[in-house]
């Protein structure tokens, strides 16, 4: 089941928790969550899973930022989300992708438990400025059914920024 607009404001500081939060970024069964104005870029242009790969800073001006095509963005959501007992999904705004801009490439899925801000793969096909405060994109809710761990550690878990990947940390195991 997915939780409806309503439902998702009416669980607002018990199970869910998005802030800020904006009455008028509630959709009929998501929210939309905005584009912070800080992108990352990673500095190589061969990436190694095994290697911690260096990024750098990238700043949205009050005019935008061009992005360049076949160039993976990482960007992160102005709102800070947590859930204690619903999958949280994060998909791109059809708006967004008619525009050819991809915003979760992978990993839309999140974990019941998961705390912070959400790390976004943004990607485009065309040259596209982009804007910082933009709704691009959404989260839903899904219910859970059966006995769960809530998810309470991670690499990602309680972030306070936006995460490049932590591959190589697998390998280390």
């Amino acid at each position: 089941m997915i939780l409806s607009g309503k439902e998702i404001q009416n669980r607002l500081g018990r199970d869910i928790f998005i802030e800020p939060f904006n009455p008028a970024q509630l959709n009929p069964n998501s929210y939309n969550l905005k584009l912070h104005n800080e992108l990352l870029v990673y500095e190589n242009k061969y990436l190694d899973m095994k290697k911690e790969n260096k990024a750098k800073n990238l700043v949205i001006p009050e005019e935008g930022l061009e992005l360049e095509p076949n160039r993976l963005y990482l960007g992160r959501t102005k709102e800070y989300t947590r859930t204690e007992k619903y999958v949280p999904m994060l998909e791109g705004r059809s708006s967004i992708g008619r525009l050819g801009l991809f915003i979760h490439v992978t990993a839309g899925f999140g974990d019941v438990g998961f705390s912070g801000y959400w790390t976004l793969e943004i990607y485009c096909i065309q040259p596209i400025r982009v804007y910082a405060g933009v709704d691009i994109c959404q989260i839903y809710y899904h219910s859970i059914e059966g006995e769960y761990e809530k998810y309470s550690s991670g690499k990602y878990q309680n972030n306070t920024g936006i995460q490049p990947s932590l591959l190589y940390k697998d390998f280390n195991k």
